[in-house]
């Protein structure tokens, strides 16, 4: 039993026999809610309300800074949409990938404003009172001709192939997370200057023709692992703290032979499994300098559009496959959807996975892929899942436009003492 939980239902044990009896605790409180009845503790553990969770890739970006901003003061069509299915699907937390950063947080302040605190297309208003947002690698000049076009890029898409991770602007494609309950900001952990180079076994890509580094020494040196940010953020819950760990990794997709983006994102997924892994890892350094990957007791989250299906399109599927089944991953069957299925069938594309646990539209070139993630540490039961992708004659289906990826959520508790 974690402290936090255990404060809580301790809490809940002093407001409910209020005038019936008195409770002192002295000392550690997880050691006095561990002494409690287990039928005491089941009770309170039963009221507690479980959490959902989800992950949506929002697509909420412009092609210049500032863009995302001047598309909220005004009534955005696709923004309404958006803060709709948030609204119907209610989630206690949620991370946005693809959500523009500015230092001042305007667009998060407009769009929780205007947009979520404001019921949309018939749903009822949301307030999330704790949120965190941060700089991202995404559209920040590296210096160097990392795609190899024999020039550093200045505007547009070479720009962009040049940037740290693909934007054409710093911030593009940014990440925000909003949560009904409180952060403990002291305690975030961010990863968005470890590099690449440093992690064990790291393969870095070559040129195929003559197996030479595709990238030069020098920038291979500064590469960071992270295309946007991971992010550690502790979340107080009535399930107990939560270690929400978000990120959104490259498209392993976009290159060329030397499969430079799949190989990247691969490593962005074995950070991970490295965090889970590796408490002691003296390399797994954040960018405030505490070294070491999460604790074994803690209980974590993985959130994001993490741009790998563990069986089908592009990529190295092992670098998801593996996360999946890390033994500290809760093992649960995957949130499934009537629109991944439908959306599928309409393509025709063989595919070795089941469509139904598909969440995210690419077209007919690519097809449909499992690429969103909500994924508890195997101290959740998982109660319910889904991927928010209705049908017609659903009048809902008209919002999932508004991006190609779709709502993935889960509603988690801690188990009842048996």
């Amino acid at each position: 039993m974690n402290k936090p939980f255990a404060i809580a239902l301790l809490g809940c044990a002093a407001a409910l026999t209020a005038g019936c009896l008195r409770i002192v605790v002295h000392g550690d409180p997880t050691l006095a809610a561990e002494r409690m009845p287990k039928t005491v503790v089941r009770a309170f553990k039963a009221a507690m309300p479980p959490v959902r969770i989800a992950t949506y890739n929002v697509s909420l970006h412009g092609n210049a800074a500032g863009e995302l901003v001047k598309r909220l003061e005004k009534d955005d069509l696709n923004a309404r949409r958006i803060a709709a299915v948030i609204q119907n699907v209610r989630p206690d937390i949620v991370l946005l990938n693809e959500f523009d950063y500015d230092a001042e947080g305007r667009a998060a302040d407009l769009f929780q404003r205007r947009y979520l605190e404001q019921p949309q297309l018939g749903e009822k208003a949301i307030h999330y009172p704790y949120r965190y947002l941060a700089a991202v690698n995404t559209g920040v000049a590296s210096g160097f001709d990392l795609d190899r076009d024999g020039s550093i890029g200045k505007s547009g898409r070479a720009y962009g192939n040049d940037a740290w991770g693909f934007g054409l602007y710093p911030g593009q494609y940014g990440m925000l997370l909003l949560s009904r309950y409180p952060i403990d900001a002291a305690r975030i952990r961010s990863f968005k200057h470890l590099k690449w180079s440093t992690m064990p076994d790291a393969k870095a890509p070559v040129i195929i023709a003559t197996g030479q580094p595709w990238f030069a020494t020098a920038a291979w040196q500064k590469m960071p692992v992270s295309s946007k940010s991971h992010w550690d953020v502790p979340v107080q819950t009535p399930q107990g703290e939560i270690h929400v760990l978000a990120s959104h990794p490259t498209p392993p997709s976009f290159d060329g032979a030397e499969n430079r983006n799949g190989l990247r994102n691969k490593a962005e997924l074995d950070l991970w499994n490295a965090y889970l892994s590796a408490p002691d890892a003296r390399w797994l350094c954040d960018d405030g300098g505490q070294c070491g990957g999460l604790k074994p007791q803690e209980s974590f989250v993985i959130l994001g559009d993490l741009n790998a299906d563990p069986q089908d399109g592009d990529g190295e599927h092992a670098g998801i496959a593996n996360l999946i089944a890390h033994p500290r991953v809760a093992k649960y069957a995957a949130p499934e959807s009537d629109g991944g299925a439908n959306t599928a069938l309409k393509y025709a594309r063989t595919r070795a996975g089941n469509v139904r646990t598909h969440t995210a539209d690419f077209g007919p070139t690519v097809g449909t892929l499992r690429v969103d993630y909500v994924l508890p540490s195997a101290d959740f039961d998982v109660l319910r899942s889904g991927v928010f992708w209705p049908v017609a004659p659903n009048p809902k289906s008209q919002w999932v436009g508004a991006s190609d990826h779709h709502m993935v959520w889960l509603d988690i508790r801690t188990p009842l003492p048996k």
